[in-house]
């Protein structure tokens, strides 16, 4: 009985110092992107219009991220978020970088794929952490798939100067997936664990960050995100069919 109440007690403490750094993470997440934001759009060539779109990108992808951690019931934050929150200003630096390139077709140099492949190796960090550290959870996992949504997103962004506007796609299928479960109630219950599931996931960050390394060929780069595109359409509508029977 000593020993339950007491993991009960550290429970608890646990619970209310995650509850206590919510805000405080928060507020870091933001102070955290203004300046490497505005550093890395001062080296942009292009015009102080889509300067201003990718920094309003980048903050949008912020925004984001703290409003899911804050809209959380009970509101809380782990250390396993805070690695998510990283990972969510370093795709909110990717989109500074990226934004401007969709309407300039500019092509890309080793910045945006250095930039996008630490935040895609922050990606196995904080699934460790939190199961290091007993926090997992729901809502720590939709921060993650979030997160990494919002990356392939940008990368997208980012490829369709090299590849074409059809790569738009893949970034846009997640938040596809998610409109649709508005309508369709089912789309939004659980489905199980599945290992494909997550290496196709995987998969998606790694060909565009492929299809971005400066001197790909344009055959290559489009056959890369072409599987991406190809394995992720095949996983959705497996899903899908999955929750609709």
């Amino acid at each position: 009985m000593k020993i339950t109440a007491a993991v009960a007690g550290e429970r608890a403490k646990a619970a209310h110092g995650a509850a206590g750094r919510a805000m405080p993470d928060a507020v870091a997440t933001f102070a955290a992107y203004p300046l490497p934001a505005l550093w890395l759009s001062s080296l942009s060539a292009s015009g102080p219009v889509l300067q201003l779109a990718g920094l309003a990108a980048g903050a949008l992808v912020t925004a984001a991220a703290v409003g899911s951690l804050l809209r959380r019931i009970p509101r809380s934050s782990t250390p396993a978020d805070r690695v998510t929150l990283l990972r969510a200003v370093l795709v909110a630096l990717c989109a500074v970088v990226a934004v401007p390139q969709l309407f300039t077709a500019r092509g890309t140099d080793f910045l945006l794929p250095v930039l996008g492949a630490v935040a895609f190796l922050l990606d196995g960090v904080d699934g460790a952490v939190a199961r290091r550290t007993g926090t997992a959870s729901a809502a720590g996992a939709r921060f993650d798939a979030a997160t990494d949504a919002a990356l392939v997103l940008i990368l997208s962004i980012a490829a369709a100067a090299a590849v074409g506007p059809w790569i738009l796609v893949l970034g846009a299928m997640y938040y596809g997936f998610v409109a649709a479960g508005f309508f369709r109630p089912r789309l939004r219950e659980p489905l199980p664990p599945r290992a494909s599931r997550k290496v196709i996931g995987a998969f998606q960050p790694l060909a565009l960050l492929v299809a971005l390394l400066p001197g790909i060929p344009a055959a290559a780069a489009a056959a890369v995100t072409a599987l991406a595109l190809a394995l992720l359409t095949f996983s959705f509508t497996r899903d899908v069919l999955q929750l609709e029977t």
